[in-house]
C-alpha cells in the first residue's frame, strides 16, 4: 500500500532480481507477491488517508499522544501496517542517538525499525484476536504490560480483529487500557466496530481508514508498474481499481493475478476474462437496446454475450452498475471526469444522462436489482435473465402509476398515456357527468338522507363548455371534505381529517387548519394532492399557529357525553341505575321512529282488557 513514490520495502532485497543469467542462484529470496513488497514503512508512503495522517502527525509533533488507538475500516486498507508504523513511530531511534523521542520523520531505518515491520520485536507484541479470544490471553498482557520494555522506548501491544475477543475478555482489558504504565501503549484494528463495546471506544482514539478512491489506486498501481518493468493499458488499470472497491491490499493482488494471467502486457480484455466480466462496450450496447425498448436487439446482445462464456448475473450486474454510473453523471456531471472509467464509457453516459429521465433510470435499477437475485435463484439463470431484459425494455417508456393517472385526469381516459401504449377504452356513461361525484364509480340509488347528512355532501359545479370533459367539485364546507374522502374510501385520510386536524379558516381550494401533536408527517402536502386529484382543482392548505376549532372526533365525543349525561338526569334512568347497583350508560341512540301516542294508548287499553278476560 506504498505511496507511488515510495521504495518497495528493503526486506526484500529490492534491486536484487533474484535470478542470475547463467542460472537459479541458489541463495535468492522467492517471489514476494506485491501486496507484501510495497507494503508502506512510513506514513508518508500511506495513500489515501490524509486525515488520519494528519492527525497522527500533529499529535506526535505537540506531545499529546494518546495511549491507546483503535484502528477501523474494510479489508485491505491497511489498519495492521498502520499500527506497525504507529509502533516505528513511538521507537524511533538513530544509531548516533540523535533521536531522542517518538517522532513521525523517519528516512532512514533505525535501530528497531526493521524488526518492528517484520513483526519480530520483542518489545513489540502482535496478538491475533480471532485465534486468541479468551479472558487468559488477556490476563497474560495485563501480567506482562507491567515489565519495561527491554530495547525499545514503548512496548507497544497491536490486537488485530480486536472485535472478536470475548465478553469477558474485554472486561479484562478495561483497568489495563485506561491506566496503562507510561511504557505501555495498545493499537486496535478491526472491520466490525460495531462489535466493540463503548467501554473500550471510549478508552482510544479512533481513526477511521477510507476507502481509496478508484484513481488513485490506479495511480499507484502504475507507479508499481513501472518499477516492476510491466507494460499495463490505462483501461485494465480501471478495471483492476474498480473491482477492488476501495482496498489497496486486493488491487495489489488482483494486479499480481493480472501480470501472471498475461504473460507479458497486462490488456484490458485478458483482466476481464480473468474477473469474468463482460465487455463494458457491449454492456453499453445492451443498456442502449433497453432504453429504446428494443426488446430482439437486447436479446441478440444478451445472447452473445452468453455464448461467449459471460455469466447471465454478471452481466445484469454490470448492467446495474452502469445504471448507477448514468445515474451519477446526471445528478453530478463532474463523475464523468474519473479517468477510473473508459472514455468511451464516459462519453456513452453522458450521452444518455442527457437523454433519460430520472424515473427511467431508478425504474432499471430497481428492476435489475430484483432480476439479479431471481436469477440467482433460477434453476435456468440465461433464461431468467432474458425475462428481466423483457420486463426492463416494456417498461422503458411507460409512465408512472402516478403520472398515469395525472395524464388520464387531463385526457379523459381517451388519450395515449405513452408512445408504447394507449389507455384502454371506456363505455360512455349513461348518467350525466354533473350527477355524479368526479373520478368515483356509479353507485346506486340509496334511500333519502337526513339534511344534515345531504349537507355534508360535496357538490359538483354545473359544468360548462370549458369543463364538460374535466368537471370541477365545488367543496364549502368542512364536513364536506370529510365526507369526499370517505366516498373515495381513502380512511387514512378521513381518520386523519377528522382526529389530526383542527379547523382555522375554509374556503373552496384554500383550507387553513392546526395539526395535533401526533399529525403523521407530510400529511398536508398528501392532503393537498390527493384534494387537487379529487375535485380537479388546486387547493392551498396552510397550517396555522392559531388553536382552531376542536377536532370531528372530539366534537362528536364531547356530544355523546352531553346526551349520556342528559340520559343520566332522567328519572326513569336514575331508578333503573338504582335497582342495579354498577350498572352505567354505555351508549344513548336515538330510535328511527316512534309510535303515534293514540297507538299507544291502544295498545295499553288492549293488554288491561286482556287481563280482565284472565
Amino acid at each position: 500500500m506504498s505511496d507511488a513514490g515510495a521504495p518497495p520495502d528493503k526486506s526484500d532485497g529490492a534491486g536484487q532480481s533474484g535470478f542470475e543469467l547463467g542460472g537459479q542462484d541458489e541463495t535468492a529470496k522467492p517471489y514476494r507477491v506485491l501486496a507484501r513488497k510495497y507494503r508502506p514503512s512510513s506514513f508518508d508512503d500511506l495513500i489515501g488517508q490524509e486525515a488520519m495522517v494528519r492527525t497522527v502527525s500533529n499529535a506526535f509533533e505537540t506531545g499529546r499522544i494518546p495511549q491507546a488507538w483503535i484502528l477501523t475500516g474494510v479489508r485491505g486498507v491497511g489498519k495492521t501496517t498502520t499500527a506497525r508504523i504507529l509502533a516505528r513511530a513511538l521507537n524511533y531511534e538513530k544509531p548516533d542517538g540523535s533521536v531522542k523521542g517518538p517522532t513521525i520523520h523517519m528516512p532512514d531505518l533505525g535501530v528497531h525499525c526493521q524488526a518492528i515491520m517484520e513483526s519480530r520485536h520483542m518489545d513489540v507484541l502482535e496478538m491475533d484476536a480471532a485465534s486468541h479470544t479468551g479472558v487468559d490471553d488477556v490476563r497474560q498482557i495485563n501480567d506482562s504490560v507491567r515489565y519495561a520494555p527491554a530495547s525499545a522506548r514503548y512496548k507497544v501491544y497491536i490486537v488485530d480483529e480486536v472485535h472478536m475477543l470475548s465478553t469477558a475478555a474485554f472486561n479484562a482489558f478495561l483497568k489495563t487500557l485506561e491506566e496503562p504504565p507510561e511504557h505501555a501503549k495498545f493499537v486496535f484494528a478491526t472491520t466490525e466496530i460495531r462489535k466493540v463495546p463503548v467501554t473500550v471506544l471510549s478508552r482510544c482514539q479512533r481513526f477511521d481508514l477510507r476507502r481509496v478512491e478508484a484513481d488513485v489506486l490506479m495511480g499507484h498501481l502504475s507507479n508499481i508498474a513501472k518499477k516492476e518493468g510491466v507494460e499495463v493499458e490505462s483501461e485494465a488499470l480501471g478495471i483492476i481499481a474498480r473491482a477492488a472497491e476501495g482496498s489497496v491490499r486486493d488491487s495489489l493482488s488482483l494486479f499480481d493475478q493480472a501480470i501472471a494471467h498475461a504473460a507479458g502486457p497486462v490488456r484490458a480484455d485478458a483482466v476481464r476474462q480473468m474477473l469474468g466480466l463482460a465487455d463494458r462496450t457491449r454492456v453499453i450496447d445492451l443498456f442502449e437496446h433497453l432504453a429504446r425498448g428494443d426488446i430482439a436487439s437486447a436479446f441478440g446482445e444478451f445472447r452473445s454475450q452468453y455464448d461467449v462464456g459471460a455469466d447471465p448475473v454478471v452481466v445484469l450486474s454490470d448492467l446495474a452498475e452502469f445504471v448507477n454510473f448514468v445515474t451519477r453523471v446526471k445528478i453530478v456531471p463532474a463523475t464523468a471526469d474519473n479517468v477510473a472509467f473508459g472514455e468511451t464509457e464516459r462519453v456513452r453516459a453522458r450521452e444518455f444522462a442527457a437523454k433519460l429521465s430520472m424515473r427511467v433510470l431508478s425504474r432499471m435499477w430497481q428492476m435489475l436489482l430484483k432480476g439479479i437475485t431471481e436469477v440467482q435463484a433460477a434453476t435456468r439463470p440465461a433464461a431468467a435473465a432474458e425475462m428481466v431484459l423483457v420486463r426492463i425494455a416494456y417498461v422503458a417508456d411507460l409512465p408512472t402509476p402516478d403520472e398515469a393517472i395525472r395524464m388520464l385526469d387531463q385526457n379523459g381516459g381517451g388519450a395515449q398515456i405513452a408512445s408504447g401504449g394507449v389507455a384502454p377504452a371506456r363505455a360512455a356513461p349513461t348518467t350525466p357527468v354533473s350527477s355524479i361525484s368526479a373520478a368515483s364509480p356509479m353507485r346506486t340509488p340509496a334511500s333519502p338522507r337526513s339534511g344534515a347528512e345531504a349537507s355534508a355532501r360535496p357538490q359538483m359545479a354545473a359544468p360548462s363548455a370549458q369543463t364538460e370533459s374535466a368537471p370541477v367539485l365545488r367543496i364549502t364546507t368542512f364536513p364536506q371534505l370529510v365526507a369526499l374522502a370517505g366516498e373515495k374510501r381513502d380512511i387514512l385520510t378521513k381518520t386523519a381529517l377528522e382526529s389530526d386536524m383542527r379547523l382555522v379558516r375554509f374556503e373552496d381550494g384554500r383550507l387553513e387548519v392546526a395539526l395535533e401533536r401526533n399529525a403523521a408527517r407530510g400529511m398536508v402536502n398528501e392532503l393537498s394532492r390527493k384534494l387537487e386529484l379529487w375535485t380537479g382543482r388546486r387547493w392551498t392548505v396552510i397550517v396555522s399557529n392559531e388553536a382552531g376549532q376542536p377536532t370531528l372526533r372530539s366534537q362528536n365525543e364531547q356530544a355523546r357525553n352531553e346526551h349520556a349525561r342528559a340520559a343520566e338526569a332522567d328519572p326513569r334512568v336514575q331508578e333503573v341505575l338504582t335497582r342495579f347497583p354498577g350498572a352505567k350508560v354505555v351508549e344513548v341512540r336515538r330510535l328511527a321512529a316512534e309510535p303515534p301516542e293514540s297507538d299507544i294508548i291502544a295498545e295499553d287499553l288492549n293488554e288491561t282488557s286482556d287481563g280482565d278476560d284472565d
